[in-house]
């Protein structure tokens, strides 16, 4: 990085975008069980960093911030699958979830209701809404800019982190289209949470406090959301 070649100038770098690596690692809590140490994250993210000083190009035109904004979340997410953090327990709560759902919508041609999704898993909806919070965090879900304009929409830049390769999953345009499509049709509750999340990075809480529900609300939500959109997208994340 032509602008960065001295340990001084590298220094002011990582205290100047310290907070950044922080509310990333914060934001990615908010969906992981406690036994995830936020310093690891953290840590995780710095190193994402210092990698991106020494591999940015300004002369391409790109903020730093923006792309520091993706190695930095980037090896956060490596760290996590490293550590094999989610518990098979918690593998097989989601994956129920997601084949309950994946059966309905095929059924239905629609998206089910939360009563309809418990009815298909044969349980209360109590014990549906307290299933969803065992799975808090199995499914990570990020986005990463597809283009570096800043009027590209939302649904075009939404990306999940739903299999291995992502990136060449993106160069499906069939795969955009499908996710596009999935994403539209999630219900507008869960769309604009979603949107709230991954687009202004709002946390559970502030996103609660605008949609009148508690925080662990938005959380079961938050995991309902991914699990319809890897229902509809099952031919590519299977």
């Amino acid at each position: 990085m032509s602008n960065m070649e001295g340990p001084t100038d590298k220094d002011a770098v990582i205290r100047a975008h310290l907070p950044l690596v922080k509310r990333i690692a914060y934001h990615l809590m908010s969906r992981l069980p406690a036994s995830v140490d936020a310093d690891d994250l953290i840590q995780a993210g710095l190193i994402g960093l210092l990698d991106a000083m020494d591999r940015f190009d300004d002369s391409q035109g790109a903020h730093f911030e923006t792309y520091a904004t993706q190695r930095v979340r980037g090896a956060m997410l490596d760290e996590l699958r490293e550590s094999d953090w989610a518990s098979r327990t918690v593998r097989k709560a989601s994956r129920k979830i997601e084949n309950a759902i994946h059966a309905l919508q095929q059924r239905l041609q629609r998206q089910p209701t939360e009563q309809e999704i418990a009815g298909q898993l044969g349980m209360p909806i109590n014990d549906y809404f307290e299933l969803l919070g065992e799975t808090r965090g199995a499914q990570l879900v990020y986005y990463e800019d597809l283009h570096a304009s800043d009027s590209d929409d939302f649904l075009d830049r939404f990306v999940g982190e739903l299999a291995d390769g992502p990136f060449e999953m993106l160069s499906d345009q069939n795969f955009r289209k499908a996710l596009t499509q999935a994403i539209v049709e999630l219900p507008d509750r869960e769309k604009m949470l979603m949107g709230m999340y991954y687009e202004q990075e709002m946390n559970f809480k502030e996103i609660g406090a605008v949609l009148g529900v508690s925080e662990s609300r938005i959380c079961q939500l938050h995991g309902q959301a991914v699990a319809r959109l890897r229902g509809f997208l099952r031919d590519w994340v299977n």
